[in-house]
């Protein structure tokens, strides 16, 4: 079954505690990410990550603190998360091929990844069977992930012990919508045991 991995948003702004919009509790998952990286690279598993890509101005800033400002140290990945060869898709619509890509950078200025007019395209080139998502806020940017995944009418999983919330309530609401919908839960143990 051929599987896409996709790491949403893990980015310095959001899983350290001197970032611009800090998850509390995120900086814990980062061994976590670069195994589920890894792991991916080592067994031939593309993997989308989304990165929010900011403009110094953006209207995401009225409900949101600046964050992830493109080009800014805080809108970087942790260096233990990226992979090699890589792309970077932005937002500027356009024919962007993967290429032999590992890691492919999906940038976004909406919560919802699937505001980037070029992932349809994307999910379209790597046609896989089944996604396994993992990454931050759960009930934010990881619950858009997983539920516009689902629409693909595809399997899609999503790693408990590899994401992290911001609102316990909401995340286990997150988890039950996605459940109700179809989607699977599973845990990085399982998924390296495979």
């Amino acid at each position: 079954m051929k599987t896409v991995f996709f790491d949403i948003d893990t980015q310095i702004d959001f899983l350290y505690p001197a970032g611009a919009l800090y998850v509390p509790g995120a900086e814990r998952l980062l061994p976590t990410l670069k195994r589920l990286n890894q792991y991916a690279a080592g067994h031939g598993i593309p993997v989308v990550s989304t990165t929010d890509a900011h403009s110094e101005n953006d209207p995401e800033f009225l409900q949101w603190p600046p964050h992830c400002v493109a080009g800014t140290a805080g809108q970087q990945k942790p260096a233990d998360t990226l992979l090699e060869p890589r792309v970077v898709i932005p937002t500027t619509p356009g024919d962007y091929a993967p290429g032999d890509a590992q890691q492919v950078i999906v940038e976004k200025q909406a919560l919802d990844l699937f505001t980037n007019p070029n992932l349809p395209r994307l999910i379209e080139r790597l046609s896989a069977e089944r996604y396994v998502v993992y990454g931050v806020v759960t009930e934010y940017c990881v619950r858009c992930a997983v539920l516009g995944l689902l629409s693909t009418r595809k399997r899609v999983e999503l790693v408990t012990d590899a994401i992290q919330s911001l609102d316990a309530g909401a995340a286990r609401r997150t988890l039950d919508e996605f459940t109700a919908a179809g989607g699977k839960l599973t845990t990085v143990a399982a998924l390296c045991a495979e």
